[in-house]
């Protein structure tokens, strides 16, 4: 089928609310820890960073899509981004992990998508790579591509992620504010036993501590006994993971952090591991069947890696010390919370593969719950 007859298939099954809306928990009062959030709530707070997804929805049964990350607008091979991953439990794929491991630093946009189309995400990048102007003696690029496993609504065998329709969300990637809830890599997921999603969030440190910004982005897809802002909902709302022997912790989480502070790969490691205390603040208990990785990057200009063939070169960086580097942790904790439960919050009803329904949060009775605890301000 022709890219252009798949989109606007997949436009007739969306709502212009999952399209468009934003439900975000601060719309109803709930708010998250001490840190000012950035102008949209979002990742693409952080100067540079651009989000693009591509939702695809078909028949009673394709649930899924593609989520990309861009750290900068300009060519990312010639100008790799320092970055560090976190595993909080691997069971699942992060392709192109053990460069960034190795290297420090990141030369593709970030693929999200569902388990079984990650080798479509890294032929996608590879010929976004390949195709940019600069790169044509290119021969090796490291894609950096995660997932989630979206099987329980979607058509997961039927591998309905193309490359073109990857390339169609780094293409369409934007600085607008992240559109959360039912939409790219989080069209299919399942968090909590509610519907699941993407969600964003972000955090400005005040002046004293440099004035920088801190946005996560996330594809929740993952099991616990959900809590708000320190309110068991899950518990009371009689909805967790293990209840009876239905009920499963198994999921995944792909969470990205991205900063402009001058950070360097060793503190974005530090900080991808406080990305998982944020996770943690909302019940997850990253289980034995759970993939949940942490990638981090900074867009700090004066700290990119030029792509060279020179024989000998050396480079200078001015880098935040370790004694400043706690408050990034408190934002990466707060901001991660908080893109969690947006993607909950800004979730809808979805009905998939098999005849099978997600519900969404029920967000009237969780206000309520949330009120009678003295959270909504």
């Amino acid at each position: 089928m022709h890219l252009k007859n798949i989109l606007s298939i997949a436009f007739l099954f969306i709502s212009y609310q999952q399209l468009m809306g934003q439900n975000a928990a601060r719309e109803h009062g709930v708010t998250f820890g001490l840190m000012k959030t950035g102008k949209s709530n979002s990742i693409t707070d952080v100067n540079g960073v651009k989000v693009g997804h591509f939702t695809k929805i078909i028949g009673d049964h394709i649930r899924t899509g593609v989520t990309a990350i861009l750290p900068h607008d300009g060519n990312l091979f010639q100008e790799k981004v320092p970055a560090a991953v976190f595993v909080g439990n691997g069971f699942g794929k992060l392709a192109g992990s053990t460069q960034i491991e190795e290297l420090g630093n990141m030369e593709s946009p970030i693929v999200l998508t569902n388990t079984l189309a990650v080798a479509s995400g890294i032929q996608g990048i590879i010929a976004y790579t390949l195709n940019q102007a600069g790169n044509e003696a290119v021969q090796s690029v490291n894609a950096v591509v995660g997932e989630t496993n979206d099987g329980y609504l979607n058509d997961i065998r039927g591998q309905h992620i193309s490359k073109e329709e990857v390339l169609e969300a780094i293409i369409n990637a934007s600085t607008e504010p992240v559109k959360e809830g039912n939409v790219g890599a989080g069209t299919g997921t399942v968090c909590f036993g509610f519907k699941g999603g993407i969600g964003s969030s972000s955090r400005e440190l005040p002046d004293k501590f440099g004035g920088f910004t801190v946005g996560v982005l996330v594809q929740s897809n993952f099991g616990g006994v959900l809590q708000i802002d320190g309110v068991p909902i899950g518990k009371l709302l009689e909805q967790y993971s293990f209840r009876d022997q239905l009920e499963s912790a198994d999921g995944s989480c792909m969470i990205v952090v991205a900063t402009d502070a001058p950070v360097s790969e060793r503190n974005l490691k530090r900080m991808a591991q406080r990305a998982m205390m944020g996770l943690a603040k909302t019940g997850g208990i990253a289980s034995n069947g759970s993939g949940d990785y942490v990638i981090a990057f900074s867009t700090n200009e004066s700290n990119r890696i030029p792509h060279s063939n020179s024989p000998l070169s050396l480079e200078e960086k001015k880098v935040l010390r370790n004694d400043d580097m706690s408050p990034l942790f408190l934002a990466v904790i707060e901001a991660t919370e908080e893109a969690i439960i947006n993607s909950l919050f800004a979730a809808n009803d979805m009905s998939g593969k098999n005849g099978r329904t997600i519900r969404s949060l029920p967000k009237k009775e969780v206000l309520e719950i949330l009120k009678n605890h003295n959270r909504i301000h």
